[in-house]
């Protein structure tokens, strides 16, 4: 470990200093092991000013793997606060964050929400059609209509052409599509939460009985993509389940595919549980984009994000999941009821994207470094990271 540090800081000190003289250097915070000491140096050398965009703490992250108390989750705590407090500038994505480095760090910063970028956003019917049937053709049993079409005829499991006006509409008696994501690293997510949810769902809630009963319920196809070391093992577990009226599919999606089914969904369900308690899930920003309503699973600061019962539900466990995907899709796909109104409350809210955002929150501060890096906006910043398999974006298509 020690070896790698020593190498990545070399390298990276290495390329800073072949650029053309900077007047900021943007460093998002994690990883900061070595790349903030390694800024700072470069801003020292450039004459340049070093802003942190705080995302989370790299030390919390190690601490997972080995404990808060071990040694070098303890150096890197020391590290991370000591050249932290160097900085010219700092962001951060949460108020709870603000109030942690301003106690703890004695770091001053200045709260910038994580935004979606503009591409997500609700997704048209038919390209919502086109995209159903580009899947069918990987994932037939998920996308792919069960019951017998003309030789003319366009289906998936959720979308139809109308054979008379060439429209697409959604079929009779589709399925609710639920979509989550992970990295399938087991660092920031609780998938055995899913996968113990939709067990409960069927067992202790005897989700097939009601539906056999004459409980309006609808099926579930449950999407969660995303790629990582421990897929293999859970997508063994999930083929021991046996369902009759819930499907799980874990599909690697291309990357202009991911915000299409989002803005496709009925419904989006967050795993991510900080190791800070101090971020925010950007998945869960990237679903809201898309007007998608949410059931997140609790952490401290995650309230400033999902307000409770009005853009979407915060579930503690896989019991109390259950009971919300029940209460959600009783009558589906009703425009009545929690869900509907959600996806209401989110069209109205007109969120912020990320230049406005950055607009509206950085440019008042001080002009003078603000309006240099304003025109470049996200798409043109230079972030400082240096790459670990394990600190996985959260961006999980």
């Amino acid at each position: 470990y020690v070896i790698k540090v020593i190498v990545q800081t070399i390298q990276l000190l290495y390329t800073m200093l072949k650029l053309d003289q900077p007047s900021y250097i943007l460093l998002q915070n994690p990883p900061g092991l070595p790349s903030i000491a390694v800024a700072w140096v470069a801003c020292l050398f450039w004459r340049s000013k070093l802003i942190i965009d705080w995302h989370n703490y790299g030390y919390t992250i190690m601490g997972l793997n080995h404990g808060r108390n071990h040694p070098l989750v303890q150096i890197a705590k020391w590290y991370e606060k000591l050249f932290g407090r160097l900085s010219d500038y700092n962001l951060c994505v949460t108020n709870a964050m603000k109030e942690d480095l301003w106690v703890n760090c004695n770091i001053r910063a200045v709260t910038l929400y994580d935004k979606p970028a503009s591409y997500f956003k609700e997704t048209p019917l038919e390209l919502q059609h086109h995209l159903y049937m580009k899947l069918s053709i990987l994932r037939k049993s998920f996308f792919r209509s069960t019951e017998p079409v003309g030789l003319n005829a366009e289906r998936s499991a959720f979308t139809e052409v109308d054979e008379k006006n060439g429209r697409v509409i959604k079929t009779r008696g589709r399925p609710a599509l639920l979509i989550s994501s992970t990295s399938w690293t087991g660092l920031e997510t609780n998938t055995s939460v899913y996968l113990s949810t939709l067990n409960s769902f069927l067992s202790s809630l005897d989700y097939e009985q009601y539906i056999n009963e004459g409980v309006k319920l609808p099926s579930l196809v449950c999407v969660i993509t995303g790629k990582g070391p421990l897929k293999d093992y859970y997508n063994g577990l999930i083929n021991k389940l046996h369902f009759k009226h819930i499907q799980i599919c874990t599909p690697w999606l291309e990357a202009e595919d991911y915000p299409l089914l989002l803005g496709s969904a009925d419904l989006g369900v967050c795993l991510h549980k900080s190791s800070s308690g101090l971020d925010l899930p950007m998945k869960v920003v990237d679903m809201f984009g898309c007007c998608l309503p949410v059931c997140a699973i609790y952490f401290e600061c995650l309230h400033e994000l999902v307000k409770h019962d009005e853009n979407g539900l915060i579930f503690r466990d896989s019991n109390e999941l259950a009971e919300q995907l029940k209460m959600l899709f009783l009558g589906f796909p009703t425009l009545e009821g929690k869900l509907h109104n959600f996806r209401k409350n989110l069209r109205a809210s007109k969120q912020l994207r990320w230049d406005e955002s950055w607009d509206q929150t950085v440019l008042p501060l001080d002009g003078s470094w603000a309006e240099e890096l304003e025109p470049c906006h996200l798409d043109c910043l230079s972030f400082l990271t240096t790459w670990d398999e394990s600190l996985e974006s959260e961006r999980d298509f």
